[in-house]
């Protein structure tokens, strides 16, 4: 076991409220960091085919909607179950997800965190309960048989509840925004925005709260800052800039492509996990995107339409002549302010330093050269 995987062993123990929160960030991580190359396919295809993307192509932009309904949370409801219990628990993360998928209209990528992990210790547990107690040559049958049948219950479970109960996550937010917008206290929106968007809520309240409310808005005052809040690439942009300086040097190198894929593509998915991987991470988001609310408010920023999706490309596309420097102050500032408040996290934070320490980097680049060669 390697140096690095000791301390994170070590990190992991505890049974403290910070020790908890830290796990299950990591937990949370790691059903997604191993699959952030299909995250940056799919946003690779969003901005490229979609009819306001680069390339606009009525076929290929039918990759689209499967990839992000259907693909994405199987993988990740797959990859949660492998952490749990191996390839078996893989296998019926994935049915359960498919369940959850089916009872839910929007990206399932929630409950596939919950549903893949969640099947897989039930199996777990079975497994436990009948380990030498099958008698020699009915080993597999039980085995498929074992998985098929409890696969099923998990996919029902997850259609008419895992589903459901995030639906009803999603509408709660939705109330809370709505409430907070309609007393003209839009800065603190972020409180509820950010925790949203890194659980991936965040299409959910972007098309379901503020793109009716902002479309309302335009009819009346020909723009609307509830355009921005959600969709403000700056705070992505600002924590990402702050993992490339002081996060953890293993995964510096990754950032700047996805970055590019975040701030001039605008799929925000891709930063996501790096908040779940430090938690405390989301104090960074809630003031960066509150600074960014605070900035639009004062210069009366606002678009002509939803930037989709939300890159700095689509806020120029969507913004009003006039407010082309309001619109630039606010996503600088929110960048800004992120990136100085995730960086002192970072800097300060004991993980990502003993992390640091036990780097070689020697080591890395000698494995990389060896799986090149080979």
């Amino acid at each position: 076991m390697s140096a690095i995987d000791m301390q994170a062993n070590k990190n992991r123990t505890g049974p403290g409220l910070g020790a908890q929160v830290q796990r299950l960030g990591r937990f949370l991580s790691g059903m997604i960091m191993p699959n952030i190359g299909a995250f940056v396919a799919w946003g690779l295809i969003t901005a490229l085919f979609i009819s306001t993307g680069w390339l606009p192509n009525e076929s290929l932009v039918k990759l689209v909607d499967p990839m992000i309904l259907n693909l994405l949370p199987l993988l990740i409801g797959y990859t949660g179950g492998r952490m749990v219990h191996g390839q078996r628990g893989a296998v019926i993360g994935a049915i359960a997800t498919m369940g959850v998928i089916v009872g839910a209209s929007m990206p399932m990528f929630l409950g596939g965190m919950i549903a893949g992990p969640a099947a897989a210790w039930v199996l777990k547990q079975f497994d436990k309960l009948i380990e030498g107690k099958i008698k020699p040559g009915f080993e597999m049958l039980v085995d498929n048989y074992s998985l098929g049948i409890l696969g099923v219950f998990m996919a029902i479970i997850g259609k008419v509840s895992i589903g459901p109960v995030v639906d009803k996550l999603v509408s709660w937010a939705g109330s809370g925004v709505d409430t907070l917008v309609s007393h003209n206290l839009m800065p603190l929106v972020s409180i509820i925005v950010e925790p949203a968007k890194v659980l991936f809520l965040n299409n959910a309240i972007n098309h379901g709260v503020f793109t009716p409310l902002a479309t309302q808005e335009v009819v009346e005052n020909g723009k609307s800052m509830l355009y921005m809040i959600e969709s403000n690439p700056g705070p992505g942009l600002g924590l990402l800039m702050a993992f490339m300086l002081v996060g953890p040097k293993m995964l510096r190198g990754s950032i700047p492509g996805i970055a590019i894929i975040h701030f001039f593509g605008g799929i925000h998915e891709v930063y996501f996990p790096f908040v779940l991987m430090r938690p405390k991470l989301i104090v960074a988001m809630i003031l960066g995107g509150m600074s960014g609310v605070l900035t639009g408010t004062i210069f009366h920023t606002g678009l002509t339409g939803p930037p989709s999706p939300g890159s700095i490309f689509a806020y120029f596309a969507n913004c009003p002549k006039d407010g082309i420097v309001g619109m630039l102050l606010q996503v600088t500032i929110a960048a800004a302010v992120t990136f100085v408040v995730a960086w002192f996290i970072l800097k300060t934070d004991k993980v990502t330093k003993a992390e640091n320490a036990s780097f070689d980097e020697e080591e890395v680049h000698a494995k990389a050269t060896a799986v090149v060669g080979a």
